[in-house]
């Protein structure tokens, strides 16, 4: 009797705190912008050189408030008589609520300007560092809507535009993509198990893991141990729902097939749980290890990550192997409704018995299993030369950066301003330059800021704006600010920040750079250099869990040889259809380093989950028969993952953020690739053609036949095993 209850009260108790937890970290969710970033500035290292840079400007200015830039556009000449009513209107735009002076004195909103072609005005207004960013922004808007001429368009933009829209578009990061991922897995799942209940319950593992994650993930960003963007928050949401799903999918697979040896739903989950517990927490461990490897990181946005997407990690563990099993253990054969697995209907073989590895394998797993049994080298040839063939397009990624005004995919004001501004003015206008130099330099540096080559105007930083004023000094230092021609993140820009950084090295090394041109390089060129020096980490790590994982050496090294060709092939495919379908202007620097870190860790995943099974297997009854039913009864469960991770990842392209499409377009391709191409073909092919090699050197690679449990392998087994591993045919 104790004993009954306590089978009831044990799971129930885990589902209580699993739900207490849930139930705090919901609400959070909402909480998250609160203590999250998207300033570029904030994501470099405090060594980069407009890091330092900026820290220096600040002094030279009692305000922080963010510049608008401010365009009115004609359809036709303006007349100077009609410049009166812009004065209004400059007047009209300074009342708006949270604006400030940039210097004491001067105005809040500066202009007019007119252009030199007389089709646009300019103004430039300071948004206070207090005021609510988004709603002076749309204030202004609304001013302009409501004030300018008939025939003319009016915009904001500059930082405080690009800001406001960036926000904007992430809006939808906590609801719609949510409900987008959501919907894509109950779907799949319906499908899958063709059960009402059983979607619901890894749905809710899924969620609990996700809000309980939110908790410590909201109060680390709140003491400033790390820091949350609207790019990690998506990334965590994904990450949790699809890893969680793809553990419960092991657990429930192999517990849907005890319950067809066990009638006791605890008899059952006992054996389940000790097949996929280690798979299940291998896979983790990778994932996890993997994305802490992001700690090694220059860039602040690439090592916030680690830690945040990790901790989903941790939870999406944690629900999969405490909360799903007590949900399973709850509804035992119910949650398969209506189509209950029976006691009696599979059993296992004896060791050694299954000689071909085929026995009981069904349908489309059956045919692949005897398809690379009877030509295993022509399948994995053929598969990695389709591989190698698609990782061709590799040579045309362009992860270089893009200019501020592509991030936004949607219709945005800030973008239409930012063209509208580079029609009639200075592309660089309110965006510019910033030197930092030694007073005794200031003559030397502002000839050389003058005179470089896409740089209209220069100027030292004065007291006020009379004539005569003297030069703004702060602890030895000036400020000189310089106009770009070009948009200040245009790939022109860049190159002319890099030929100026040259130049000044040349007059005066002391001299810093910094300004919106500035930050772009430095987060550009620390990217890059991470993703040479995290991808051997990653490969390492991952390497040594395989080997300790598998006892071998030779299979680890095939299974991450085979997820670093699947992610050149996904990175290769997705620069063609990049460059050419969705027309893209380039890729973020950080794309092909969280490219790399998201398949490789996850694609190993599939790897391990069917690595083990072969290796279970293996021992029963020989090397080559245990790959093909290894494949077999883990293909469906497998494909299954691949496809909801596939779903969750794609989601993504629901926020019209540049960076998350292409994420969501690599990994949703890649995880598909590793699951249908290199998991299901390339793997065990290769793996049946080298045989019990690929153990070595453990004993199970040393061994004629099946090792028995006890560790020995005798005569019987071995004539099992030359039955069971035929010479096969290339």
């Amino acid at each position: 009797m104790h004993s009954k209850w306590l089978r009831v009260l044990l799971p129930a108790v885990v589902v209580l705190i699993w739900l207490v937890g849930a139930a705090f970290g919901g609400p959070t969710f909402g909480k998250l912008e609160e203590v999250s970033t998207n300033d570029q500035a904030s994501f470099l290292p405090a060594s980069a050189e407009s890091t330092e840079a900026g820290e220096l400007q600040a002094q030279f200015t009692d305000s922080d408030a963010l510049p608008a830039v401010i365009v009115v556009e004609s359809d036709t000449e303006i007349p100077p008589a009609d410049l009166g009513a812009y004065d209004d209107l400059a007047t009209s735009l300074a009342a708006v609520e949270g604006l400030e002076p940039a210097e004491a004195g001067a105005p809040a909103v500066i202009g007019p300007v007119p252009s030199e072609d007389s089709f646009a005005i300019q103004y430039i207004a300071f948004v206070s560092d207090d005021a609510e960013l988004g709603e002076v922004v749309e204030a202004l808007r609304e001013v302009l809507t409501a004030e300018i001429p008939e025939g003319t368009a009016g915009y904001v933009t500059g930082p405080a535009g690009f800001a406001t829209d960036l926000v904007s578009a992430f809006g939808g990061i906590d609801g719609l993509l949510l409900g987008v991922a959501l919907a894509a897995v109950f779907v799949i799942l319906l499908a899958v198990y063709r059960s009402v209940i059983l979607p619901f319950l890894v749905l809710l593992t899924s969620v609990f893991a996700l809000a309980t994650s939110i908790l410590l993930v909201y109060a680390l960003a709140s003491w400033g141990w790390i820091q949350l963007s609207g790019q990690s928050q998506g990334i965590l949401s994904i990450l949790v729902i699809g890893a969680a799903t793809d553990y419960a999918l092991l657990l429930v697979a192999r517990f849907r097939e005890a319950l067809g040896e066990f009638e006791s739903r605890w008899d059952a989950m006992r054996v389940a749980y000790r097949g996929s517990f280690e798979p299940i927490l291998a896979s983790g461990a990778t994932v996890i290890i993997a994305l802490l490897c992001l700690l090694f990181s220059d860039l602040n946005s690439n090592r916030s990550l680690g830690p945040i997407a990790a901790i989903g990690i941790v939870f999406s563990l944690g629900a999969a192997l405490t909360l799903l099993p007590a949900f399973l253990l709850l509804f035992g054969r119910a949650a398969f409704w209506p189509l209950r697995p029976k006691a009696g209907t599979h059993h296992i073989q004896p060791e050694g018995v299954d000689a071909t590895g085929l026995e009981g394998l069904k349908g489309i797993w059956k045919r692949a299993a005897t398809l690379i049994s009877r030509h295993a080298r022509t399948v994995w040839v053929a598969s990695f030369l389709v591989l190698a063939a698609g990782s061709l397009g590799l040579f045309q990624l362009q992860a270089n950066g893009v200019p501020q005004s592509a991030l936004i995919l949607t219709e945005s004001n800030a973008v239409d301003g930012q063209d509208a501004l580079a029609r009639h003015f200075d592309a660089g206008s309110g965006s510019p330059v910033s030197v930092i130099t030694a007073e005794q330099d200031q003559d030397a540096v502002l000839d050389v800021v003058k005179n470089q080559s896409g740089i209209t105007d220069a100027a030292l930083t004065v007291e006020s704006p009379e004539p005569g004023a003297d030069v703004v000094v702060v602890d030895g230092n000036v400020l000189i600010t310089g106009t770009l021609q070009s948009q200040a993140d245009s790939e022109a820009a860049e190159d002319v920040v890099r030929d100026l950084r040259t130049a000044l090295d040349d007059a005066t090394p002391d001299a810093l750079v910094g300004g919106v041109t500035a930050i772009a390089i430095d987060t550009n060129d620390t990217a890059q250099a991470d993703l040479v020096k995290i991808i051997p980490i990653v490969l390492a790590v991952i390497l040594v869990i395989l080997m300790l994982l598998l006892r071998s050496i030779i299979a680890p090294v095939l299974l991450i040889s085979s997820v670093v060709l699947s992610y050149a092939t996904a990175l290769g495919v997705s620069a063609l259809v990049f460059n050419n379908v969705f027309g893209f202007e380039g890729a973020d620097a950080s794309v092909p380093l969280f490219g790399f870190v998201f398949l490789v860790a996850l694609g190993v995943d599939y790897n391990i989950f069917l690595m083990t099974r072969v290796r279970e297997e293996s021992l029963r009854i020989g090397t080559r028969p245990g790959i093909l039913r290894g494949l077999g009864v883990t293909g469906g469960v497998i494909t299954s993952a691949g496809v909801v991770l596939a779903a969750t990842f794609a989601a993504l392209g629901v926020i019209p953020i540049l960076f998350l499409a292409q994420i969501a377009f690599i990994v949703a391709f890649g995880v598909l690739l590793d699951t249908l191409i290199v998991r299901s073909l390339l793997v065990p092919a290769l793996a049946y053609d080298l045989g019990r090699r690929i153990w070595w050197p453990s004993k199970l690679g040393r061994a004629a036949g099946p090792v028995h449990r006890g560790g020995s392998s005798g005569a019987s087994a071995e004539g099992h095993q030359r039955r069971a591993e035929p010479a096969h045919r290339g």
